[in-house]
């Protein structure tokens, strides 16, 4: 009945797709493993069909890139115009969205789900534009290579060597009603391309050659398949939990080999990994969880965890199932899971068990064989353990495919349990005898109850049984006539002897099981609970001491213990990466240290409570994953005896198998932002390289040309022209330096360069820096606003200098002879903030945030003026960031930009002679001469 009954998780889950669901088109997605194969064909051919079925059918998008045979197919199919965007100078064909929205056909054929679309559109992706159309009611047919999915992008990447930058989320394949594969033969693809019929001519060899070499395409060939099988299982899945459907469908075969403490148990799975690899199946390796297990054998729980590694070392996929001790319980259990998995067999280990203990207590192999169904059940035995008798088996807590048999021996019956149950007994003896009101004994029989009610929920089963037969017997002693005897007189006080003993075992029984789910449901909830503290903090660093620090915490919190995280080793043991600690810092001496290296090494688990190196005081596990080691875990447990319970073992390993995948994440991130960074070095070597060349040319060229004329000897020229070409080579010479100093400049403020900090005023920098550009101001209107009461800034007054310097010469580049340009300088309530402002064009929205990146030049400068290396604002903002300041640009008003300079200003000020303040510099709009322009600056005190 229980098995019958409706899940409400799934009938929620149901309840939600559907209304998902509800009023939304379908998706069909034409999946291909590479360009070429065919799939707009495929999917125009389905678009005739439909259409000759009566079906509105509209082409929205359908990309044939020149291929004739694909051209013809859109004849006799409606199609909606596509918008024309211009980028660039380029004119691009993208879909009509809203065309299409206000069409509404009952399908609409979109090719290429992973295009981006061009600037300008309503979605930056077309696959947005499919789910806005979904949205609306309207089918969709589209297309999409296995390369454009973004789980399988790196995949690809590895594969060909080429990264596709255009994907398509898993979400939105996920979210295809169908999907349909268009496969062909790498050969015959091959054949297309050198054909003509993918890509032009020209472009066919360097294809073959890179991304369509033969092995490429059988790799893609095998994503595609396996994808689109992953996608129809996990429909079936889907369909099945729908429908409420628990035959298992053996479309793929499946098998699931119980795993249990007994030492045949690897053989079982190496047995079980044999059969799945004839038959090409995926392999499951099960291990049944109860709260016997906390009474097993040090080395029958070490053997369990053993048995799960080799599995997994096998490919296995490995799990954890909880259930009360009961086999029928444990039977249920395992089968249920099962039929989630779809699993087709199961594979079982045979038990030595007599008939007799068969017939009494059940089997859990003839459980599992009972409710297995259409499954097939496998019962094999390996010959590790075919010598040894039951009776070794039962006190080594041996499992009958994964359940205890009895738990004997070291961790086998408490006797302080069965005390304890018998004081009970007596207490409920001793109170029934206070209430006793012969010949009513409803209340005696209760009082007992009670009591075996206590013992089964304080002690468990067993404890229980014996208080229940425990108290009928002195119910039967104290209570029933004659008294203080077993003899019976009434043979109604057999009817009551009889129900109370049942009754008692009845509901110990139920106790002790409610018991012992309760405290599996604390035990999982209470593993993960520390899993998924430790992870949700691990997921927020990006640094591997910080995450190491992280883990040691939470495992010294968790095992009361001391806790190392140990990084890769070089050269010998004592030689490693401590990432961090917790707890005693110096138990990690020689002999640890050896143990851990042994673990790094050989990639298994080390020391306390192991076959391997067991003398060591820590235990050791490899932190390692599928992209390589990444360090050791060392945990030193202040009571050894706490870490031998299975579940913290297995806990233990699962702490160690996130930190791994922890560290591997910072790594990858670590590797990929060194790749960036040496990516943009590069980058930027060779726009330096490029822009040198050229800036470096042009100065020399001018005053090689100009030397060679004043040197010709058959030349007359007049004194006009000679100073003329004399004052070129000046000139000429003095923007090469410039570009040398900028170059010098920015290899200074790249390597680190430590400033001469002094006491200066705004109106010394100011001066200093228009210095330089005396005879370009003169010819245009120059105003400067800088008020008396200005604080004293404190800095290298060169540097400083070089900032207006730059700004001044950047406003000169790129603003026309006659447009204004303004320096004003004002305090807020802890900086100066100086402003240089133009009245030219101005700036683009997009170049606001790039103009002081390195080697970045904005549009042609005007007329006459040779633009620079992009390296004057990039220093500017160097400059001002080493003095604590902020640098940054605005929109000029009406027209134009104005670059603002923030500076701090430090407390308490210096104490200057009233002489040597400076004056303010007067304001003025007219052009200004050499003169006027040296009366503006202010002397050096």
């Amino acid at each position: 009945m229980a098995e019958s009954r409706p899940d409400p998780e799934r009938l929620l889950a149901q309840a939600q797709r559907e209304e998902s669901r509800a009023g939304r088109g379908r998706l069909k997605i034409f999946l291909g493993m590479a360009p070429g194969v065919g799939k707009t064909y495929a999917m125009l051919s389905a678009a005739h069909r439909m259409a000759a079925e009566g079906h509105d059918v509209v082409i929205g998008v359908a990309e044939t890139h020149g291929r004739t045979e694909t051209e013809q197919m859109l004849l006799g199919l409606d199609i909606i115009p596509q918008r024309q965007l211009e980028y660039r100078g380029v004119k691009l064909r993208e879909l009509d969205l809203d065309a299409a929205l206000s069409r509404k056909p009952e399908i609409l054929i979109v090719d290429e789900l992973a295009h981006t679309n061009a600037p300008g559109s309503r979605f930056e992706k077309r696959w947005q534009d499919v789910q806005e159309l979904l949205d609306a009611g309207i089918h969709v047919f589209s297309t999409l290579n296995i390369q454009h999915v973004e789980t399988l992008n790196d995949v690809v990447a590895q594969i060909t060597g080429v990264k596709v930058h255009e994907t398509v989320p898993d979400s939105v394949v996920e979210l295809a009603d169908e999907i349909e594969l268009v496969d062909l033969p790498p050969d015959a693809l091959i054949e297309r391309l050198k054909a003509g019929k993918v890509y032009v001519p020209e472009s066919v060899g360097h294809a073959i050659e890179s991304f369509f070499r033969r092995s490429n395409l059988a790799a893609l060939r095998e994503l595609a398949l396996r994808h689109a099988a992953e996608w129809v299982e996990r429909r079936m899945h889907e369909y099945k939990s729908e429908q409420g459907v628990r035959v298992v469908w053996p479309a793929v075969d499946r098998i699931m080999v119980c795993v249990s403490p007994a030492p045949s148990s690897a053989d079982m799975v190496r047995a079980a990994k044999r059969m799945a690899a004839g038959l090409r199946a995926d392999l499951i390796a099960a291990y049944i969880e109860t709260p016997r297990t906390a009474r097993l054998r040090h080395a029958d729980r070490e053997r369990v965890l053993e048995t799960l590694r080799l599995a997994e070392s096998l490919g296995a996929e490995t799990t954890i199932l909880n259930s009360p001790a009961r086999h029928r319980d444990a039977a249920s259990e395992l089968v249920a899971y099962a039929r989630t998995r779809n699993v087709t067999q199961i594979v079982l280990g045979k038990t030595g068990r007599s008939r007799l203990r068969t017939a009494l207590f059940g089997s859990f192999m003839d459980e599992v064989i009972r409710r297995s169904g259409e499954m097939h059940v496998h019962v094999i035995r390996g010959d590790a353990d075919k010598d040894v008798p039951e009776r070794l088996l039962r006190r080594r807590g041996a499992h009958s495919g994964g359940v205890p048999v009895a738990a004997w021996g070291e961790g086998g019956i408490r006797w302080m349990q069965h005390v304890g149950a018998l004081a009970i007994v007596a207490a409920a003896t001793a109170i029934a005898m206070v209430v006793d009101r012969p010949p009513d004994l409803s209340e005696v029989s209760m009082i007992y109850v009670v009591g075996v009610l206590m013992i089964a929920w304080r002690f468990g089963r067993r404890p229980s049984v014996v208080a229940a037969v425990a108290s009928a017997l002195a119910f039967n002693y104290f209570f029933t006539e004659p008294r203080y005897s077993f003899l019976i007189s009434d043979p109604k006080y057999v009817i009551t002897f009889v129900t109370l003993l049942i009754t008692g075992l009845l509901v110990g029984s139920l106790a002790s099981r409610m018991r012992d789910q309760a405290e599996n449901s604390r035990q999982r909830e209470r593993r993960t609970s520390l899993l998924y503290s430790m992870s949700r903090e691990l997921m927020g660093t990006a640094d591997r001491q910080h995450a190491g620090q992280i883990s040691a915490k939470h495992l010294s919190d968790t095992f009361d213990a001391d806790v190392a995280i140990i990084g890769r080793f070089s050269g010998d043991a004592a030689h490693f990466d401590l990432l961090a600690t917790q707890g005693l810092p110096d138990w990690l001496n020689d002999r640890e240290r050896g143990v851990a290296r042994w673990s790094y090494d050989h990639g298994q688990v080390a020391g306390l409570g192991t076959t391997s190196l067991p003398g060591a005081a820590g235990r050791y596990l490899p932190l390692t994953t599928h992209e390589g080691k990444f360090g050791v875990l060392a945990l030193r447990p202040r009571d050894p005896a706490a870490l031998t319970a299975t579940p913290q073992l297995l806990l233990l390993e699962a702490f160690a198998d996130q930190i791994a995948v922890a560290l591997e994440r910072v790594t990858l991130r670590d590797a990929q932002q060194r790749a960036e960074v040496d990516a943009e070095r590069e980058r930027l070597r060779s726009a330096l390289l490029s822009s040198v060349s050229h800036d470096l040319r042009t100065p020399l060229a001018g005053i090689a040309g100009s030397a060679s004329t004043l040197l010709a000897d058959d030349l007359a020229l007049d004194p006009r022209l000679r100073r003329e070409l004399t004052q070129g080579i000046v000139d000429e010479a003095q923007r090469l330096n410039d570009l040398i100093g900028n170059l010098m400049f920015a290899t200074r403020l790249e390597s680190g360069i430590e400033i001469r900090k002094e006491w200066t005023t705004i109106e010394e920098i100011v001066g200093t820096g228009l210095a330089r550009h005396r005879e370009a101001l003169a010819r245009r209107p120059f105003k400067t606003v800088i008020p008396r009461d200005l604080p004293m800034i404190r800095g290298d007054p060169a540097m400083l200098s070089q900032v207006l310097f730059n700004l001044v010469d950047n406003a000169l580049r790129y603003t026309d002879d006659g447009t204004p340009i303004e320096i004003s300088a004002w305090r807020t309530d802890n900086t100066v903030i100086v402003s240089v402002a133009d009245q030219g064009s101005g700036l683009e929205p997009a170049e606001f945030g790039k103009v002081f990146e390195r080697l970045y030049r904005g549009r042609a400068a005007r007329q006459g003026s040779r633009g620079g290396m992009g390296l004057g604002l990039t220093i500017a903002e160097g400059i001002v960031k080493i003095h604590g300041g902020r640098i940054w640009v605005e929109p000029n008003k009406p027209h134009g930009a104005v670059f603002l300079v923030a500076l701090p200003v430090e407390l308490p000020q210096p104490n200057v002679p009233r002489d040597f303040e400076g004056a303010a510099a007067p304001a003025s709009d007219a052009a200004l001469s050499d003169a006027e322009i040296a009366s503006r600056q202010i002397p050096n005190p």
